[in-house]
């Protein structure tokens, strides 16, 4: 099993419409084989140092059955129109990749 991270840094005042594209995409992910889990969060204000808070950043949090299942959800039809639909509206894309230690 995979976990990966991704952050989505989102254009200045466009949090809420990046949301719900991205939910609307959430069905089809969770129907892909190897897919665990897959949920969009944002940050919480909580106080606890030490936070770093960003409310222009959509963090997934995903786990896959292998890196293969990974590279398949990339590359699926549904992913590029999202994708598609989100190009004006995403800055910047980062991902973390990560095994269990």
């Amino acid at each position: 099993m995979i976990h990966v991270i991704a952050s989505i840094q989102v254009q200045e005042g466009r949090l809420s419409e990046f949301v719900e594209i991205f939910k609307r995409n959430v069905p089809f992910v969770l129907q892909e084989e190897g897919c665990l889990e897959y949920v969009p969060t944002i940050d919480l204000r909580t106080d606890l140092p030490p936070q770093e808070l960003d409310s222009n950043v959509v963090t997934i949090i995903e786990k896959w059955q292998s890196l293969n299942a990974l590279r398949t959800h990339l590359a699926a039809p549904h992913m590029l129109a999202y994708k598609e639909n989100v190009k004006d509206l995403v800055v910047k894309v980062s991902l973390k990749i990560l095994n269990e230690a």
